[in-house]
């Protein structure tokens, strides 16, 4: 289906950048691609690099393009909608990765009729591994939908939700990698403190993490399941799992995501 579109990007960071990787290893060609970028370096960079077409243009490209990717700043939004508005006619389909812009905002700038499907991707996109939750602005069909699934299945997995459960995608997975980063961080620590190098342990406690993901991906049993299978009792992992309940570690970490889902409200002016 994306062999038959052009796709312009409206912002050349690091998510454009994943994102244009995935394209090209899933067989978008380059010439299909453009990116309009304000800073020169980045521009030079990604059309050195990908072979796609950079310009600092944004009306340029949304002008030529058929699907615009918006992957701009939430703050900057306002600013650049408007400066892209005359380029966007109610025939492209607009995908948007501003955290805590709702559809709504976009549509209101935008054209009427305008097609407008908003993602959340994670910070794993940039190697191929993103958790991705994908939602329908008002005019956007099931083939908009599809269109949008096959550009971010190639960085990841992609799940479809309502825009307003988007503010708990925020808070779960758009946040998650930092809260799994601070505990493999955590789990080095505790191997140094008992006698570890440091990058014995680190890279254990990695490949812990790394192999504990994929049993629950690949086996498709419940975590809670899982765990029960690899603690014996009176054994070592039991007695481990007690303090991290005195620690209230479970509710921790539904906290932690209850404040992040929180805060992504605030953002978004909820």
């Amino acid at each position: 289906m994306l062999t038959n579109h052009t796709i312009g990007f409206i912002g050349g960071g690091n998510m454009a950048e994943a994102i244009i990787k995935g394209l090209l290893a899933g067989g978008v060609q380059a010439s299909n691609i453009m990116v309009a970028e304000p800073l020169a370096a980045r521009r030079e960079f990604l059309a050195s690099k990908y072979a796609v077409a950079a310009s600092e243009s944004g009306p340029g490209v949304a002008g030529k393009a058929d699907i615009i990717i918006l992957a701009i700043k939430p703050q900057m939004a306002a600013g650049i909608l408007s400066d892209l508005a005359p380029a966007i006619t109610a025939n492209k389909l607009v995908i948007s990765i501003m955290a805590g812009i709702s559809t709504s905002f976009i549509e209101e700038i935008l054209s009427s009729g305008l097609r407008v499907v908003r993602v959340m991707p994670n910070a794993a996109a940039l190697i191929q591994a993103a958790a991705t939750a994908i939602c329908p602005g008002r005019k956007a069909d099931e083939e908009d939908l599809e269109t949008t699934r096959e550009i971010f299945s190639r960085v990841g997995t992609v799940v479809t939700t309502s825009e307003k459960l988007m503010d708990a995608v925020t808070g779960l997975s758009g946040s998650g990698p930092a809260y799994v980063f601070n505990f493999i961080e955590a789990l080095s620590d505790a191997g140094v403190k008992n006698g570890l190098a440091r990058d014995v342990s680190l890279a254990l406690a990695v490949q812990t993490v790394l192999g504990a993901a994929r049993m629950v991906s690949e086996t498709g049993e419940h975590p809670a399941l899982l765990k029960e299978k690899v603690t014996s009792p009176g054994g070592t992992t039991i007695a481990g799992l007690h303090i991290l309940e005195n620690g209230r570690f479970h509710g921790l970490v539904m906290d932690a995501v209850d404040s992040a889902c929180l805060r992504s409200k605030e953002l978004s002016g909820k």
